[in-house]
């Protein structure tokens, strides 16, 4: 006698439609961020209340052990070959990688982070954490050559470039109308916490 299959078939193709509609929700939902830009709007204790660059409110809350680091302009003048710098970069129209700003760190957090990956910034943007090996002047702006661990990049350095540096900073910084960015994760409740905060001294948008 011959086995009917047709009782099992759409049960079974049922599941596996629901199943793959699910795998696409989540596919489809936008990833947590890890790091969010913008202008504090309210302090209340641990608590920031800060506006995104993309317009959302958002609750940051601040743990025990967050730090706070001031941004503050400096000269291009002021890279030297040895510094330890962290730029982002997007392609130029020739192929070369075109700082859109750098940020220069301080001999205590010479290491930070470095390497090479993608940067959130802007579409197709790259951060590079490295160590300046050359710095060349050229009718372009400056062109330095930066190695890191595995691997080095030439990146041109327009004369416009916001350049900055960090500087130690407190909770005295994070005052209503800063600007921040805030490495992030998300808690239960849809908020952030944050270990790690850095905020622009004088109206100063952290440009990275």
């Amino acid at each position: 006698m011959p086995v009917r299959y047709s009782a099992f078939v759409h049960p079974l193709l049922a599941v596996t439609m629901v199943a793959a509609s699910t795998l696409y929700a989540i596919a489809q939902q936008a990833p947590s961020p890890s790091r969010i830009r913008g202008t504090i709007e309210k302090v209340e204790g641990d608590t920031l209340e800060v506006k995104s660059r993309s317009g959302d409110e958002v609750k940051l809350h601040m743990a025990d052990d967050t730090s706070i680091a001031g941004i503050t302009k400096i000269s291009l003048s002021d890279i030297k070959v040895g510094s330890f710098i962290g730029t982002t970069t997007v392609p130029g129209p020739d192929g070369s990688q075109q700082a859109v700003e750098v940020h220069v760190f301080p001999e205590n957090m010479r290491g930070t982070g470095e390497g090479s990956r993608p940067w959130d910034l802007r579409p197709n943007s790259t951060m590079t954490n490295a160590t300046v090996s050359e710095s060349v002047v050229g009718n372009d702006g400056h062109t330095l050559l930066v190695k890191y661990k595995g691997g080095e990049k030439k990146v041109v350095v327009p004369d416009q470039t916001p350049v900055v540096t960090y500087v130690p900073g407190d909770k005295s910084d994070l005052k209503v109308g800063a600007k921040l960015i805030a490495f992030v994760k998300q808690l239960p409740d849809g908020s952030f916490e944050t270990s790690r905060i850095s905020v622009g001294r004088d109206g100063l948008t952290p440009p990275m």
